[in-house]
């Protein structure tokens, strides 16, 4: 298994010899609008892409939507997708799919076998109480085949039952968390921060974790520094905080 993480949640992932595009989202520095009713008004993203959108849909067999929010799969996606890439997304989505002209939208139910490889779905909570309501579903992906570790990318979600119950079914081997503790000026946070990380850790001890979604959108306010300097204090060492662009190769032996 190779994994690049490109930016925000967007990660490149080479899977049983298939590419894979998490959560495409390819506006440039500064180009949309910020999220409102957050601390700060600073245009998002806040960084340009480590590379260009040519460079990153090179090789891309599938698209993995978690959700369909801006900073998951933007206009500049939308555009620069082939329309005859597969599109692997969360049933309450594909019709927003169709409406863009892709030809191939799969929804995912519970679990779809492509390629050689098993798609699962999970489920997450996008905040707590009415605000999560507000912010709609959101789903994850657990990836199987022979001869992968097992991958399970958590998408926007806080720690909660679900995040645990994905863990306790499918022992993932290496885990994606989308952190930054984004929030809104009133509310608890809508994704992952520094405790549920940790709570992350110790339900799978034995997982790599990689943890993304930071330092890149408005309303994600907890910084790489903050995550990984708490791991180190702590002595949590299969915590991961990549750079945008960086790879990370994973193996069988895990």
């Amino acid at each position: 298994m190779r994994l690049q993480h490109i930016r925000h949640a967007t990660i490149k992932i080479k899977f049983n010899k298939l590419t894979f595009l998490v959560d495409p989202m390819f506006s440039s520095k500064e180009e949309l609008e910020p999220v409102a009713n957050a601390a700060n008004t600073l245009r998002n993203p806040l960084v340009d892409l480590p590379e260009t959108i040519s460079d990153i849909l090179t090789n891309v067999d599938a698209v993995l939507l978690t959700h369909s929010h801006r900073d998951h799969f933007d206009e500049k996606a939308i555009s620069e997708i082939p329309k005859s890439t597969p599109i692997f997304c969360q049933p309450e989505d594909k019709m927003k799919l169709l409406e863009f002209e892709f030809e191939k939208v799969i929804s995912v139910h519970d679990q779809i076998e492509w390629n050689g490889v098993n798609i699962i779905r999970t489920g997450g909570q996008h905040g707590t109480g009415d605000l999560a309501k507000q912010m709609g579903p959101v789903s994850g992906f657990v990836l199987h085949a022979v001869g992968e570790p097992p991958l399970y990318i958590a998408g926007d979600t806080i720690w909660c039952d679900e995040v645990l119950h994905a863990i306790n079914s499918y022992s993932p081997k290496v885990i994606i968390l989308n952190a930054g503790e984004a929030k809104f000026l009133t509310g608890n946070p809508i994704t992952m921060g520094i405790k549920d990380v940790e709570r992350v850790h110790f339900a799978a001890p034995c997982s790599q974790i990689v943890v993304v979604h930071m330092e890149a959108w408005n309303h994600c306010l907890l910084s790489r520094d903050e995550i990984d300097n708490n791991m180190r204090t702590k002595g949590i060492e299969n915590v991961k905080v990549p750079f945008n662009g960086e790879i990370m190769n994973y193996d069988v032996i895990l």
